[in-house]
């Protein structure tokens, strides 16, 4: 599954470019100028990791970032604030807000792109990682190739995805409701049942003889693979 960036910024030159890059490198990319926009659509599609401005209308970077690190379903999302504010102070300001890191504009690509991979290594790095491993299972994402023990497994599209989206997530529980948009999206108007189909098709293919069951169904609240 591609990364999912937000970035919260009003200088709109600064925003298209960050966007085409970002996106060139095959991250999934969405723009808002103002914090208040921002904090909505935090809400309505969770992000893998924020780029911040300090300073914007309706609701500041600052704000913004100390509203997240307060809720929780947001407090762990990474954090990359942007500023032209390049004194000490204001670092330590930022930083002590929640910010994972902190970028004094103007800045070269190059540099951008290093810290966020950075950032990303350090928080999630199985977001980045081209190869994804719980137990004997192995997911390559450049050759789409899933073993388990060393034997190919054969899946379908959504069932990979599906794979993909709970290895990279190992022993979070996971609704339906999640399910449905990380491998769906929101666009698509899905039953929830769809998720168990899945899922079932996706435990078949997994396992072969007496071969452990890795995806745990959690009662009332959804699915979950690898450690508890």
């Amino acid at each position: 599954m591609a990364v999912k960036v937000l970035i919260v910024e009003d200088e709109e030159s600064l925003a298209i470019m960050l966007q085409y890059n970002l996106e060139a490198r095959g991250y999934e990319v969405e723009v808002a100028e103002r914090g208040d926009e921002a904090e909505e659509m935090i809400a309505e599609n969770r992000p893998d990791i924020i780029i911040l401005d300090w300073m914007l209308p309706g609701v500041s970077g600052i704000e913004l970032c100390r509203r997240l690190r307060a809720g929780r379903k947001t407090r762990l999302i990474p954090v990359i604030m942007l500023t032209a504010k390049g004194e000490e102070a204001d670092k330590v300001r930022g930083l002590s807000t929640g910010a994972d890191d902190y970028i004094v504009k103007p800045f070269s690509l190059p540099e951008f792109m290093a810290r966020l991979k950075a950032v990303l290594r350090r928080i999630a790095p199985e977001r980045i990682s081209d190869v994804l491993e719980i137990g004997d299972v192995r997911l390559d994402r450049e050759t789409r190739l899933v073993k388990r023990g060393g034997r190919e497994i054969r899946l379908g599209p959504t069932e990979y995805r599906l794979l993909e989206f709970l290895m990279e997530r190992p022993g979070r529980v996971l609704s339906r409701e999640q399910l449905l948009d990380g491998v769906w999206g929101r666009e698509n108007y899905i039953d929830e049942r769809t998720v168990d189909v899945h899922i079932g098709r996706l435990r078949k293919a997994m396992v072969h003889g007496k071969e452990k069951q890795l995806i745990r169904t959690v009662r009332g609240a959804g699915y979950a693979m690898g450690k508890k």
